[in-house]
């Protein structure tokens, strides 16, 4: 049984199911292999670190599980249903209701509140703006900073916005949250503090929680460590 799993979580079917997924890239007449034939189960309610040395794929594997890319051959299930053949409106709509993203570089529109950068994935939405104001409060809570939400990212340290970064990320209640580097720009203490606030939202909340990291330090965080190296999932340490 993995670190922190209840037995309910290890007897529960899997809520990310990846078979054989093979990602290529093209340079001109030359095929780059990015993944070869990864194979995972991810559980809901896990805390899922991915670590290896860049170029081993971790990114590649983080944003095909996101929908933002798709695999060249393989499959994958969310949920028990085959999103491997789904149109690209068919993944927007589900990034949109299952995931929220997390990046090394914050990705804060720098003339825009806090408050504001919370309720961009809102704009497209049917929610009415009064219920939009209402979801990004509540998120900036969620992270300990409705007292900077009307604040600019030029305002706010590096950590603060990326707790305002997973703030937008938590807006629409996303049943995964996905996280590239999260620390990677970060002082140490600010690091940790990210990552505490990721365990909590994953102990507390329930969310399931991937991130990758080439820091070995941020593993203890979390319940399982998939490692990464030459497009391969090398196999999990016990």
């Amino acid at each position: 049984m993995m670190r922190g799993a209840t037995p309910a979580q290890s007897s529960a079917p899997p809520l990310v199911r990846l078979e054989g997924i093979q990602r290529l890239y093209r340079t001109g007449d030359i095929e780059v292999p990015a993944l070869r034939g990864v194979t995972a189960e991810i559980r809901a309610g896990e805390f899922v670190i991915v670590m290896g040395p860049s170029g081993s794929g971790k990114s590649t594997f983080l944003n095909i599980l996101g929908c933002l890319d798709r695999p060249t051959s393989g499959r994958y299930w969310l949920a028990g249903e085959d999103v491997s053949q789904k149109s690209a409106d068919q993944l927007a709509e589900l990034r949109n209701r299952t995931f929220g993203f997390v990046f090394q570089n914050f990705n804060l529109l720098p003339r825009t509140t806090a408050l504001e950068n919370v309720e961009l994935p809102l704009y497209y939405s049917r929610v009415p703006l009064a219920e939009q104001r209402r979801r990004a409060l509540r998120a900036l809570e969620r992270v300990g900073l409705a007292d900077r939400a009307r604040h600019y990212p030029g305002q706010l340290s590096g950590g603060q916005q990326q707790r305002v970064a997973i703030a937008r990320a938590l807006v629409n209640d996303p049943a995964i949250l996905l996280a590239d580097e999260p620390t990677g720009n970060l002082d140490s203490e600010s690091g940790r503090e990210i990552m505490s606030l990721f365990r909590s939202l994953n102990r507390q909340a329930g969310i399931t929680v991937i991130v990758v990291t080439h820091e070995p330090e941020i593993a203890a965080y979390g319940d399982r460590l998939l490692l990464f190296r030459d497009g391969r999932v090398l196999g999990e340490p016990s």
